[in-house]
Formats: C-alpha cells, structure tokens, sequence
C-alpha cells in the first residue's frame, strides 16, 4: 500500500466522521423544529441529515426516512411522503402503524393497487384497525367510483386562486356578493416564512362582485383582522355579524395549538379577532368553526380527549354568555382518522371532509343529512367533488347545490386552490321580501312559516329584508311576516311537482301602525265619491289585511289637493272614505273596526324617503303644501296635487276583539312548538297555527 492509498482511506474516513457530525447536527435542529410543529423546516432538516448518512448505516437512514416522511405527510406533500415512507419500509425500520401511514398516503398519490397490498398486510397484523379495513374497501372502489361519477360539475377559479395556496371559501352578504377565503399569497402579512408550511402566515382575502355579476381582484380584509399569525378557516354567524375563525400564533419555544377566535363587524370593518375559549383545555387545538343555520350550535375540529381518535368533529352551544359544554358528534361522523372543515347548507345537512371513512384518498367531502330526532345519514358525493387529493371547504349560494370549496388536486406541491362546484337538482324554494309599505327593507323582520306537512318554523330575514326557504311539492304553505311596529302580512302557496326546478317570488309589504298608510290605486269617478272598478284589487287587498290583523281598528281618511273651496273638498273627501267603508263593511269587515274621515286639503302629503326615489327633485319630509307647490313648475305642480289626493288608514287600536264584556283578556290559542326538532330561533321563539 503506498502514501497515496494511505492517504486516500484517511481522507475518506475523515470525510465519513464529517458527514456523520454534519448529519447528526441536522438531526437535532430537526427533532427541535418537530417539537414545535415546524414540520416544513423539520423536514428540510431531516433531508440533509438523510443525504449526509452513509447507505450501509441502514438502521439509521430507515429511521431518519421516517422522520421525513411524518414531516411531508403534515405539509400535504403525498408525493415525498411515499419516497420516505418506502425507504423506511426498504430499511425495515417502519413498523406496522407506519406501513398504515404509508398506504394512506398512497391512497392519496392515487396508487390504489400498491395502497391495497399495504393495507392487506396491516390487516395481516390488525385485523380489527377500522382505518386500515376501510382503507381497503378505499382502495379496492376508488377507481370504479371515479368511473361512475356524479352529476356534480367542478371548476378551478383562477380568479381566486394565487400561485400560493388558496383555501376554505365562504360566500357573505345578502345575495352572496362576497366571499372570503385564506390564503398563503405574497399580500398576506408578515415577512417570514411560515417553518410549518414553508410559505407566508395566511390572512382572510375577500373578493366582492362588481356591477356586471363579475368577481373582483381579492384584497386582504382590513380593520385588524388579519395579523401576523395565520388566520385560516373561517365562518359568519347567521346575521353576518360576527367571524369566527382560525388562528394559530406562532412561537420559537414551544409547539403551537390552533385556536378558534371571533371578529364584529362594525359597518364593513372587521375588528380584531378575540379569542373564543371553547375549553379550559390549553394543550388541544381548536379549528375550522362552522355555525349551525338556527344559530345555535359551533361546530368545530379538536384533538381532544374523549374523541373517536385523530381530529374529530365536535359542538358547543352558542349562548350569550359564551359556549356551554362541548359535544362529540359520535363514531356515525367520527372515526379514528382525520374529520375537519364542518359546514352547512341551509337545509341543515352538515358537510365534513375526512380521511377516515371510505373515499378516494386524502380528505375525502361527506354529507351528514339529520333525521327529526338529529341521527345523521352519511353519504358520499363521488366522483368529481371529491379526487384522491384533499377536498374540503364547502360554501353554499343561498338554498342552491352549487357554491366553491377548496382541493389540493393537481398540484405538485400540494397547496391549495378554490374550486366551483354544482349539482343540478330540482328544488323549489321561495324568495320573499318583508318591506315596509311605502318604505324600504325591513331587516328585523320574521317570518313564520307552516306547512300542511307539519312544517312550522321561523325565520330571520337578511339585512336587505329577504329570505330563502326550500318547500316541498304537495305541500299547501301559509307564511306570515311580522316586525316589531308593524301590522302582519301573510301570504299562501300551494307547491305542485315539476320537472325543473322554480323559484317563488313573494311580497311582504307590512303596514306601519304609527303612520299612515298609503292604499295605493284607488280610483273615484271625477269630482264624484263612486268607487272605480279597477280600485277593487287594492280594495281587496285591504280585506284581506283586516282578516290577518283581526284585532286592529283603522281610520280610513279620504284627501283632497288645495283646488277648491275648503268646505267642498272636506265634504267630497268625506263621502269618499265613507264609501271605502261601505265597500269594506260589503266584504264582511265589522263596521265598528273602521272610522271614515275626510280630510280636505287639511293634511297635505309629507315626503317619505322611498317617494324621493321616483322623484328625485323633492326632498324627505318636505310637506306638500300649497306654498311649496305653487313654487314649482307646472308639470311639477300637477304631481304633487296628484299625491296630495289619496286616501290612506291609519291604526287606531290594535286590542279589538281581545277583551269581553266584562274587560277581561279572551282566552287565545297557545303557541305550538314545531314537532321536528330543528326550530330555527331557539327555545323560547313561538311557532303559530293558522
């Protein structure tokens, strides 16, 4: 052996106890990132050390192969994982929970045939491991359920999506002109990179529909609701008044759990997130809130004690003085794998993504629908809307199967990105709008809703005074709207079957009992007090009124515009209300509920905000007076006079009927409680037979 050999085994071996010091430098640095749950930086870490370790130390190269592949399964990278996972299993330092592992990340790779031999040698050893059973009926169907597919139509929207990653939509506002989203993207907060995902800390975007129906640019929410943390899954509350979302502060020292905060909108601002103590369970995460549809219940994902295993879906009633006491959803929702991001259509049924039941691989959408008794039947959606990848997030368009929700199919690096989704189904539904007659939107109004089914619920309307309610053919509806101030409306539907799906189109104008009330288009021969024929529709509309608010009186008062003597528009205004009675009393309206008055020109029309609409050159609370109109133009004059004569009811008692003789309260019917268990309101709302 010459120098130049000798020199070569010492160089070689000095460069095999750099490489060993080197790899285990990267062993520690990644074991401290892994404590924490920096698993982006762990991996990185865990890779040198696995490149900087000789292939003939097997033991040690398995087990760091190990460590890599737990790192790429927590940052969705499917794809690295399985490269780990099978080294460990070449190195045979993976033991039979990792061969699980491994094949549910195959699972997600969409390798089926090699997932389903891994399962079947972890059944070998666990024969009884419910993940690993339905692990392989995933296995087995994934194909053939992709083949069959569904009548769901799914869509990438580029014009949410970053080249970062996108997640957890949720469509706000009364016509579902908004919708916010989390997102990684270069215009989230901070500086830093996140060590747990390897890109920035997530903020809330919102993108808002302009004028043309079109989604705008996305932008940050302002108004401190974004930090330098992530904020990640969010939701609103029924009213859209409060967010509730996901937050996870960051810290050097210590491991970060998720935790669930809540925002108030102020005007269009969102204020700065506060936290919402679900437990006093400081060592669990709390994530992904979702508000039932009565307002009731948050639901929401934890690792806590007391689970099925892994995340589960859990539930806390919402009450004024926080969460009362938490609630497994139980094994029909729950299994030992992963279930996340609970949200809601309308209709009750509750939507999760799990990776524990049988699916296509990853987090696979499922519906729970509730029964009257609130048991849940599980069904899963098929093939398109859930991939092999992660689908999860959905957000519904009003009533309607159709909204977005978020995958991470189709991208090599596993991040994420929003995707539209439909179902055409034939549904039914009703739109309404509770107004004020003669005025706008009525957003405090309620309607209560009773169906020949058993149906008998109450529902809040939106900010723009409009509601959304799913009916069902065959049924015969009543719907009564009320508001605090105001006289009742109701209004009545009868549902046939069809072939396509309708949507109906309902008014509730509701009848001020402070003010006024104008009785639009009715009609009197000139100069005369005969009613006209075409006045008999509004005229009729006013019966209908008095027989839904049986226990008002009314004036009915008859106006004139300033032309004419005094005395004979007084007279003429009278006779005219006089005969608006007459007809009323002809429809069976009992006479001592109604008061006739003519007024003359004593009581010029006073603008109402709603009239400024139409005319745009008077003013709110400008009193059409003589001196005002003279000082207009003539063509400007005659429609002011046109306003100025009309006829109106004011209420005078709303206590008609309600006493007997003796001034004693009549007994009245009790309010019924709806028998199907999922009143919208909470438990002390009143539901009423018609």
């Amino acid at each position: 052996m010459n120098r130049h050999h000798i020199t070569y085994i010492a160089t070689f071996i000095a460069m095999l106890a750099l490489c060993a010091c080197g790899s285990d430098k990267n062993l520690k640095k990644g074991e401290k990132y892994l404590a924490i749950g920096e698993y982006y930086d762990a991996a990185a870490q865990f890779k040198q050390a696995y490149r900087k370790t000789s292939p003939k130390d097997k033991e040690k190269r398995g087990k760091i192969a190990l460590r890599m592949a737990h790192c790429y399964e927590r940052t969705n990278a499917a794809q690295k994982a399985t490269a780990a996972y099978a080294n460990a299993v070449r190195y045979r330092q993976a033991s039979t929970e990792d061969r699980l592992a491994y094949a549910r990340q195959l699972l997600k790779t969409g390798a089926y045939k090699q997932a389903e031999a891994e399962f079947a040698l972890v059944l070998d050893s666990m024969p009884d491991n419910l993940l690993a059973k339905n692990g392989l009926v995933s296995a087995r169907n994934a194909q053939a359920w992709k083949k069959e597919g569904s009548r769901y139509r799914v869509k990438r929207m580029d014009v949410f999506n970053s080249r970062r990653a996108d997640y957890s939509p949720v469509l706000a506002g009364d016509q579902c002109e908004r919708l916010y989203f989390s997102s990684t993207r270069n215009e989230a907060l901070g500086d830093e990179l996140s060590g747990i995902t390897g890109t920035k800390p997530s903020d809330i975007f919102c993108s808002e529909k302009d004028d043309k129906g079109r989604w705008t640019k996305p932008e940050a929410v302002t108004g401190g609701l974004n930090t330098g943390f992530d904020e990640g899954a969010c939701c609103l509350s029924p009213d859209q008044r409060v967010m509730y979302l996901t937050q996870c502060e960051s810290d050097p020292s210590y491991p970060r759990y998720a935790q669930i905060m809540t925002s108030n909108r102020s005007d269009a601002t969102w204020g700065k997130p506060e936290l919402l103590t679900v437990t006093r369970d400081t060592l669990s995460s709390y994530a992904h809130p979702a508000v039932s549809p009565d307002g009731m219940w948050l639901y929401f994902t934890s690792d806590m004690p007391g689970g099925q295993g892994g995340l589960d879906i859990w539930r806390a009633r919402i009450t004024p003085a926080g969460l009362g006491g938490v609630e497994n959803l139980g094994p029909t929702i729950n299994t030992p794998g992963n279930e996340m991001f609970p949200t809601f259509r309308p209709n009750g049924d509750l939507y999760f993504s799990s990776d524990g039941h049988p699916g296509m691989g990853g987090l696979d959408i499922f519906i729970a629908s509730p029964d009257p008794k609130g048991h849940y039947t599980l069904s899963h959606p098929g093939y398109p809307l859930n991939s092999m990848a992660d689908d999860f997030g959905m957000t519904f368009e009003g009533v309607h199967n159709r909204g977005y929700f978020s995958s991470n199919r189709n991208d090599a690096r596993g991040l994420d990105h929003i995707y539209s989704f439909e179902n055409p189904e034939v549904i039914q539904n009703v739109r309404g709008w509770v107004y004020e007659k003669d005025g706008y939107e009525l957003p405090a109004a309620v309607v209560y809703i009773v169906g020949s089914d058993g149906t008998n619920k109450k529902v809040n309307v939106r900010g723009d005074g409009s509601f959304d309610y799913v009916v069902r053919p065959g049924v015969d509806y009543i719907m009564l709207a009320t508001c605090k101030g105001f006289l009742n409306h109701k209004e009545e539907l009868s549902i046939v079957r069809t072939d396509e799906s309708v949507e109906h189109v309902l008014q509730f104008p509701l009848a001020s009992i402070s003010a006024p009330v104008l009785i639009d288009n009715i009609f009197y021969d000139f100069d005369r007090a005969t009613i006209r024929p075409e006045s008999a529709e509004a005229l009729d509309a006013l019966v209908v009124l008095l027989n839904d608010n049986p226990n008002i009186t009314i004036e009915l008062s008859a106006h004139c515009d300033y032309k004419g003597s005094e005395v004979y528009n007084k007279g003429l205004s009278q006779r005219r209300a006089a005969a608006v009675v007459d007809y009323l009393v002809a429809k069976g309206i009992a006479a001592d509920r109604l008061t006739p008055m003519g007024y003359g020109k004593e009581r010029p029309k006073a603008v109402k905000a709603r009239l400024t609409e139409t005319y745009p050159w008077l003013k709110e609370g400008t009193v059409l007076d003589e001196e005002f109109i003279k000082s207009l133009d003539e063509d400007k004059q005659e429609i002011c006079n046109q306003l100025n004569r009309r006829t109106e009811f004011t209420v005078l008692r709303t206590t008609y009927g309600l006493f007997d003789e003796n001034g004693n309260l009549k007994v009245t019917p009790s309010p019924q409680k709806p028998d199907n268990g999922n009143e919208e309101n909470g438990d002390d709302d009143e539901f009423f037979v018609f």
